[in-house]
């Protein structure tokens, strides 16, 4: 059996790794990390190396599966999209387009489909019920990037290679491999700071893996994070710190707002003595270069949009933003840069039917789509579209949802396994595994801490019956649409017709009927890729730039095309109306209010936490046996005084109780989390009926979402609040 060698980008974490992948008999036999890939430089982490086991799972679905009452059967792919278009259809025919709803998963901007055509899918909907993960995730930080900057993609990231001093809220990037913040061998790049002389600070109620690595690690009080950056921002301003902010409009507001929020007033609340919170504020300001960065366990909290523009309000204030070593804003290969100024962002341009909840990036908060489904009245949910997510386990509320998925009149997911969500839907069509598929990361080229262009094409052909997951949802998109479209070949004129008006193009002019034909790419999805890659920051126009990137130049470039290292880009980043950094948003400015009145709030019992574990995403890989192993990672962890307090034993059972329900979890008795928290890991609680899932079945764990209330949310963001989470924690 001959053997060859493929390298592809890895799409099952952030970190998008380069595979040197072994094939045989058109399948993965081995998966190492790829020495020469121009970004990752051969590291990989537990999940690349297993995605042979991924690919091979038995338990994946291979055909479309159409549901008759309790049985499943396979189908063809016309029957099933013909079932798709009738049941969608039926239910608009009755209902109106209003009817229909969208959940996407986070797993579609880990693949080249789900970056085309996810917001084509939407605006095909015709309605306003869209959900997605980010509502349990990073909306806070799009909408704090949003205000400032104009623009909720503009999110500055850390430039780890360069930087002399790294400040990390909320975030564990030696288990996640970090997350808006797209840095292959994260931790070799922390690793390095501190060779060089740098100094690395983890805030963190746990003692991570990343806190350990740290020189100093500060135990936080759950969601308290804003109350410690406002008193660095306060340290800042008394102690003449603040850097010169030419470009910036709001600084003395922030000042005004930042009186209330002195590290005396919010030491307690937070659980840093004072004097450290201003050490912080003077380490920062005194650095060569320094940056703030803060993640999920700062989005999944009370304060989420506060405490993320405040983790820019340093950055800026320290004269850190869009400087090397300092906070950045990448420029992928597929972007044009801007203009620098813009309409500016807002939010709430339509409200939720059932709790009036405001719209944020054309999406609707993911808690209350059990709210739209279960309540009658004009607009009820009575269709519902997945794709790649599984919200039963990943949002609060997850048993009602399910209930009320039950109650749907149609449901279609595009999924490749029958999972806790899935099992609900009428029709599933399968993607693809990831080899079988062409590759290239359109969101994370947006949050990468060095530009690089990389393009995987797919290592193994389609089996017979397969189809490729950009044809599945492009199909899917004419269905939704009523109208059978060619949505590349309209995308492709869009764009081309954009580029030959604007006069900085280096199309500007030029006949669309002699550049069309010179578009490369076996599918239409490819051509559309290579029409961005053509127009983009270092695309080859054409020709008008013989050495500039194009979809032909990176399949002749298997390991990727480094483009260096990130470059300043203010203003031209700014989509603000001024062309300015609008520092003080009024809706910030208000919530500042309510961050100002919790300084008086009691904080007693316990809360609960999250965490990450480094062979884990979410609920998508707990199929895989080689990333199950070991000991179960689904334990209550728990400090050693609170243990002893409330008769907990190592390897016992807690019974825990939050506003959500109740759950029993292993019992881990650790000193590595602060007194006063608990923490469960995210993604688990499976094996319920209906599912085939075999080896997740076999380690379900349980669900820390049933534990968290859907209507608590950050209300500048709709982000739910996943994070210190009030529990009551007694033995089973």
């Amino acid at each position: 059996m001959a053997e060859t060698t493929a390298y592809r980008i890895c799409p099952l974490c952030e970190a998008t790794c380069g595979l040197e992948l072994t094939i045989a008999d058109g399948r993965v036999t081995g998966a190492r990390g790829d020495r020469a890939d121009v970004f990752s430089h051969g590291f990989v982490c537990p999940k690349g190396a297993t995605i042979g086991e991924l690919e091979d799972d038995p338990d994946r679905l291979r055909s479309p599966m159409v549901r008759d009452g309790d049985d499943w059967r396979e189908v063809g792919w016309e029957e099933a999209f013909a079932a798709v278009r009738r049941g969608l259809g039926e239910v608009t025919g009755r209902h109106g387009r209003q009817a229909l709803a969208l959940y996407l998963g986070n797993p579609n901007v880990h693949t080249l489909a789900g970056g085309l055509y996810a917001g084509p899918l939407a605006r095909a909907l015709g309605s306003t019920n869209l959900y997605t993960a980010s509502t349990v995730d990073q909306m806070p930080k799009h909408v704090s990037s949003g205000l400032l900057f104009g623009d909720p993609l503009a999110i500055p990231v850390p430039d780890l290679d360069r930087t002399s001093y790294l400040l990390v809220l909320g975030a564990n990037p030696l288990e996640s491999n970090g997350s808006l913040c797209t840095a292959a061998d994260f931790p070799g790049k922390l690793k390095a700071l501190r060779r060089r002389g740098g100094t690395l600070v983890v805030v963190d109620p746990r003692r991570t893996r990343t806190a350990r690595l740290a020189d100093r690690h500060l135990p936080i009080r759950p969601g308290a994070d804003a109350y410690l950056l406002f008193g660095v921002v306060r340290t800042l301003f008394t102690e003449g710190l603040v850097a010169d902010t030419p470009g910036v409009d709001g600084v003395a507001d922030v000042e005004r707002l930042s009186r209330d929020f002195a590290p005396e007033d919010v030491a307690d609340v937070c659980g840093i003595p004072a004097e450290e919170i201003r050490r912080i504020a003077r380490e920062l300001a005194a650095a060569p270069s320094a940056a703030v960065y803060a993640r999920i366990g700062t989005c999944t909290a009370e304060f989420g949009t506060l405490t993320n523009w405040l983790v820019d309000v340093v950055n800026v204030l320290t004269g850190n933003l869009d400087r090397p070593g300092g906070a950045m804003f990448p420029l992928a290969p597929h972007r044009r840069p801007g203009m620098g100024s813009g309409r500016g962002f807002r939010t709430g341009r339509w409200h939720s039917r059932v709790r009036g909840l405001p719209e944020v990036r054309g999406e609707l908060p993911a808690t209350t789509l059990a709210d739209e489904i279960h309540t009658p009245g004009e607009g009820r949910v009575r269709a519902l579209i997945t794709v790649a997510g599984n919200p039963v386990l990943s949002l609060p509320g997850g048993e009602r949802l399910g209930d009320a998925l039950d109650d749907l009149e149609f449901m279609v997911s595009v999924d490749p396994y029958l999972n806790e969500t899935t099992r609900h839907a009428h029709v599933i069509l399968p993607p693809p595994p990831p080899s079988r598929s062409p590759h290239y990361d359109l969101a994370f080229g947006d949050l990468a801490v060095r530009n690089t262009a990389r393009y995987s094409p797919p290592a193994v052909p389609l089996r017979d019956g397969e189809l490729e997951e950009c044809a599945i949802l492009s199909r899917l998109i004419g269905i939704v649409s009523g109208q059978d479209t060619d949505v590349d070949e309209s995308v492709i004129a869009h764009l081309l017709g954009k580029a030959i008006a604007d006069p900085s193009s280096p199309v500007h002019g030029r006949d669309p009927a002699e550049l069309l034909p010179r578009l490369t790419g076996e599918t239409p999805a490819l051509r559309r890729l290579d029409l961005m890659l053509r127009l983009g920051a270092y695309g080859d126009g054409f020709g008008a730039v013989p050495d500039g990137l194009s979809l032909r130049a990176l399949r002749n470039a298997p390991h990727g095309v480094d483009l260096g290292p990130l470059r300043p880009r203010l203003p031209e980043v700014l989509r603000t109306p001024s062309g300015r950094i609008e520092l003080c948003p009024p809706p910030l400015a208000e919530d500042a209010v309510r961050l100002r009145d919790g300084l008086a709030r009691r904080r007693t019992g316990l809360v609960l936490i999250g965490r990450r574990h480094l062979r884990s995403n979410n609920s998508w890989l707990h199929n895989v046996p080689g990333l199950v192993r070991g000991s179960n990672r689904c334990t209550l962890q728990v400090h050693p005084e609170d243990a002893g307090r409330l008769g907990l034993t190592d390897a016992g059972t807690a019974k825990v109780t939050g506003a959500g329900g109740t759950i029993e979890a292993e019992v881990e008795v650790t000193a590595e989390i602060m007194p006063g928290v608990v923490s469960l890991p995210h993604g688990w609680g499976h094996g319920r009926p209906g599912t085939r899932m075999a080896v997740a079945a076999a380690h379900p764990g349980v669900n820390a979402n049933a534990l968290t209330d859907p209507l608590a949310l950050d209300p500048l963001s709709g982000n739910a609040v996943l994070n210190g989470v009030p529990v009551e924690v007694q033995p089973a």
